[in-house]
């Protein structure tokens, strides 16, 4: 196959992997034992974007009526994230699965040659987690989460940090994510992004962010790059 691209960054959550079900389900798990009520499957998917720790505190500010500041500097806040930590790691792999075409895709772009990168703000353990639930961790040449560096999207030193591990030029490298922020972190990054519609864009169409591609799914990847 003859590519235009050496590099691919990949999102995670609403990009490759459809995991807000059970990310749904782990916060509700922990609001029931912390004595809070739930919150909706729609709430959580606005609110995936920035990690799961800020998910979490966007629910508890919701249910508690704080400000997301008072929520995250409260005394109580450490014994709750330790407790979604639990419960998200058991429920991780129950309720997500991949998008359509994606695992066929990753295979021919790695067969081709490409290096592929996930590049997502959900915390390490969690997306380590995620992958190996869904077998899809031999498929990356790295993985970046929210905490690999100080920053995080749409930071782009995770961008900068791949284009100098394998040595590729900017107009090599693509992102393809499903939201605003991965838009902007390509866009900060000076390389192409595409986007997929039906992620969690907090609410957004994605055309408004204005990728350069809006693809329907996965299989364009292939079609589009084999010319």
């Amino acid at each position: 196959m003859s590519l235009p691209y050496d590099l691919i960054l990949f999102d995670l959550d609403g990009t490759l992997i459809e995991t807000a079900p059970e990310i749904a389900d782990a916060v509700n798990d922990t609001l029931s034992e912390c004595g809070r009520p739930g919150v909706s499957q729609q709430q959580v998917n606005d609110w995936i974007g920035h990690g799961t720790r800020e998910l979490l505190i966007q629910a508890l500010a919701f249910t508690d009526e704080l400000s997301a500041h008072e929520v995250r500097h409260s005394n109580s806040f450490a014994a709750i994230e330790a407790v979604f930590t639990r419960h998200y790691q058991r429920r991780c792999g129950t309720r997500s699965h991949l998008y359509p075409h994606v695992s066929e895709t990753l295979e021919a772009l790695r067969a081709a040659g490409v290096k592929l990168v996930v590049m997502t703000n959900k915390e390490g353990r969690y997306t380590q987690t995620v992958l190996e639930a869904h077998r899809m961790a031999p498929l990356f040449d790295r993985v970046i989460s929210g905490d690999t560096f100080p920053v995080k999207k749409p930071s782009p030193i995770g961008i900068e940090a791949c284009l100098k591990q394998f040595a590729t030029a900017r107009e090599r490298a693509l992102f393809v994510g499903d939201s605003s922020i991965d838009v902007a972190t390509a866009r900060a990054g000076g390389i192409a992004v595409w986007a997929v519609p039906y992620g969690y864009n907090m609410g957004e169409p994605i055309e408004a962010c204005q990728p350069d591609r809006v693809i329907p799914d996965f299989s364009v990847l292939t079609r589009l790059l084999t010319g």
